[in-house]
C-alpha cells in the first residue's frame, strides 16, 4: 500500500483520479487528507467534516471488477470491508444503509463514493472514496450523524483504522472477483432495517408509504414489499427512509 498524506484538498477522489491519469499508480494507492473542502457523497451530496478529526481517504484499485455487470459487487465488497474493519475496534451495532452508508446504533458514521473508469481494454479501475466520522463530536444540525468517539466514548487512531480498512478491501475485492456469494450474504445480513415495517418517501411523487425492505438486486436496486403485497424496485435517490 502506497500512502499519500495531504493537509487540505478539495476532494481526495478528484486528486487520485487526476494522479491516475498522470502516473501508473500502484494497486491500492491511498490518499488521505486532514480536511476536504469539496467532499462529495452519492449523487452529489455534500460531505461536511471537521479538520483533523475524521478519516478522509480514497483508494485506487486496478481491475476492481470483472465487467460492467458486476459493478455493484464492488459496492458490496467495500461496504462489508468497512464494517468488518470497524468491528475489530469494537464499534457496536453496525449496519449498511442501502446502498452503502455505514451506520452504528441507528446513526450514520460513514459514507462511500465509488467512481469507476472503463479502460479501452474493457478493464475497470476504481477510486473508492470514504468519509468516516472518527473523533468529531459536534455535528450541528445533523441529528442522524454520529462518530466512533461519540458512540464508544474513546479517541481512535485514524491511521490504524485506515490500515484495517485497506486490509479488508484487499481481501474482499479479491474474493468478490471470483465468487461474490459470501460477500453478498454478509451485505444482506447487515442491511439496515431489512425485514422491518417502516415509512418511506417516494422522492419522484413526494408521497409517503409503508413498506418492508426485502433485499437488494445484483444491479443495486432496493426491493421493497408494499402494503398491497406487491414488490417494487427503487434506484438510488428514488426512495428515502423515514426513520
Amino acid at each position: 500500500m502506497k500512502l499519500i498524506k495531504l493537509n487540505a484538498i478539495d476532494s481526495t477522489n478528484v486528486f487520485l483520479k487526476e494522479l491516475a491519469v498522470k502516473e501508473d499508480l500502484d494497486n491500492y494507492t491511498v490518499v488521505t487528507a486532514q480536511i476536504q473542502t469539496n467532499g462529495k457523497g452519492q449523487m452529489g451530496a455534500v460531505w461536511h467534516t471537521e479538520a483533523g478529526k475524521n478519516l478522509i481517504m480514497s483508494v485506487f484499485v486496478k481491475k476492481s471488477v470483472r465487467d460492467v455487470e458486476s459493478i455493484f459487487n464492488l459496492n458490496v465488497a467495500v461496504a462489508v470491508s468497512i464494517v468488518q474493519a470497524l468491528e475489530t475496534f469494537g464499534i457496536p451495532n453496525l449496519n449498511i444503509k442501502w446502498p452503502n452508508d455505514i451506520m452504528s446504533c441507528n446513526f450514520k458514521i460513514g459514507g462511500i463514493l465509488i467512481e469507476n473508469n472503463l479502460k479501452v481494454n474493457n478493464t475497470i479501475n476504481s477510486v473508492i472514496g470514504l468519509g468516516l466520522n472518527v473523533n468529531q463530536i459536534d455535528f450541528g444540525e445533523m441529528p442522524k450523524a454520529s462518530s466512533l468517539k461519540l458512540i464508544s466514548k474513546i479517541d481512535f487512531d485514524r491511521d490504524a483504522i485506515l490500515i484495517a480498512i485497506v486490509s479488508y478491501l484487499e481481501i474482499n475485492i479479491a474474493l468478490v472477483q471470483n465468487d461474490s456469494k459470501v460477500i453478498w450474504e454478509k451485505y444482506l445480513d447487515l442491511l439496515f432495517k431489512k425485514g422491518i415495517p417502516m415509512a418511506f418517501k417516494n422522492t419522484k411523487t413526494n408521497q409517503n408509504f409503508m413498506g418492508i425492505i426485502q433485499t437488494v438486486s445484483t444491479h443495486g436496486h432496493l426491493e421493497v414489499l408494499l402494503e398491497d403485497d406487491s414488490l417494487q424496485y427503487f434506484e438510488l435517490k428514488e426512495i428515502q427512509m423515514l426513520y
